[in-house]
């Protein structure tokens, strides 16, 4: 559908002969959180690896604004406006916080970029005072703004947060959510990708539960706050 930032669509996912997505098919929509849930090696991961191009899926449709974009490059599906922050951030631990976001800077469209290393640092205060320090001295939370931050100098149209939440104190977990529901008001597309269901229901307008590299569940946040679906099947929660 137009309205849709991201669409797959009957999408089959191999590692090797390892089969991991059966016909996976969901969409977020355009300004829209979704949170993608389920257990460890449900097909979250895999799931982003395919919208990303790190992984070609075998049948089946990705597309980015109703841009098909199965099966290409990285940098071609990073050039349609995705950014992903990855599972264990990846940062280039060697270079500096300022020297990160400066490898990942794009303009996107007419006018002024709404992402600069500027608008970074003024929604990250605490980069700003580390600007000039290696990325592999960061605190973990501040790690994690880091990643947040060096996908959006790529201005993307929809963000990609691959558990962000994973290794962070309860603070700093707060204070990650806390900018992602930013980002949300502002208007981004975004995917979040988490094991904690609460986190999930907290922030995100619709939810999708992959199970065993299939969809288990699609609803609305407010639905499944409801308590009308069992989600203990699927997640391990009541």
């Amino acid at each position: 559908m137009a309205n849709d930032a991201l669409r797959l669509a009957e999408v089959d996912a191999l590692y090797g002969d390892s089969h991991v997505l059966h016909r996976v098919s969901f969409r977020c929509g355009a300004g829209r959180l979704l949170g993608l849930l389920g257990r460890n090696g449900a097909g979250k991961t895999t799931s982003m690896n395919v919208v990303t191009g790190l992984l070609a899926p075998r049948r089946g449709r990705v597309e980015i604004y109703g841009t098909p974009v199965a099966g290409r490059s990285p940098e071609a599906i990073a050039a349609q406006g995705v950014a992903l922050v990855p599972q264990g951030r990846r940062i280039f631990r060697s270079l500096t916080v300022r020297e990160n976001l400066a490898v990942a800077v794009r303009k996107r469209g007419a006018g002024q970029p709404l992402w600069t290393i500027d608008t970074v640092f003024a929604a990250f205060p605490r980069l700003r005072e580390r600007r000039n320090q290696y990325a592999g001295t960061l605190s973990g939370g501040e790690q994690q703004m880091l990643a947040i931050g060096r996908a959006l100098v790529s201005n993307p149209r929809i963000l990609l947060l691959d558990e962000p939440s994973e290794g962070l104190a309860p603070q700093i977990v707060a204070d990650v959510m806390a900018t992602i529901r930013q980002l949300k008001e502002q208007g981004l597309s975004i995917v979040l990708v988490e094991q904690n269901a609460k986190l999930v229901f907290d922030v995100a307008d619709d939810v999708v539960i992959l199970n065993s590299g299939r969809v288990a569940v699609e609803a609305s946040a407010a639905e499944l706050k409801q308590g009308t679906i069992d989600l203990h099947q699927y997640l391990g929660i009541y």
